[in-house]
């Protein structure tokens, strides 16, 4: 079993949009999709870029609401599994985290459920 821990209110995250918490010494994005909430690794795993940004500091959108698309190479993964869905050689799946919700509180697991492979 999983431990996890509270990082914000329901209502910080709302329908569309993501939040990065640092978490264990990993950035870890949230995203709210369809009234549930994924947490994925903020970090491509081709080179380590911020997925969640571009190079300004912009918010990256979300390709058919649930793929975010690597700013820097174009690595694309699927942010409800973590899958690698096309990009780069040599790019893998993202940490996944668990998610829940206690008290009106967004929960993440302290360590990832997948870990990249390949």
């Amino acid at each position: 079993m999983s431990d996890y821990v509270s990082v914000c209110p329901v209502s910080d995250i709302p329908e569309g949009h993501r939040e990065v918490f640092g978490i264990n010494d990993h950035w870890v994005a949230i995203f709210c999709i369809s009234g549930r909430f994924y947490a994925i690794e903020d970090l491509c795993t081709h080179d380590g870029n911020i997925l969640t940004e571009d190079a300004d500091g912009n918010p990256v959108p979300l390709i058919d609401e649930t793929v975010i698309k690597c700013p820097r190479h174009g690595a694309r993964f699927d942010v409800t599994s973590g899958k690698f869905l096309g990009g780069p050689a040599g790019t893998v799946d993202l940490p996944f985290y668990g998610t829940r919700v206690e008290d009106g509180m967004i929960q993440v697991t302290l360590n990832p459920l997948k870990k990249p492979t390949g």
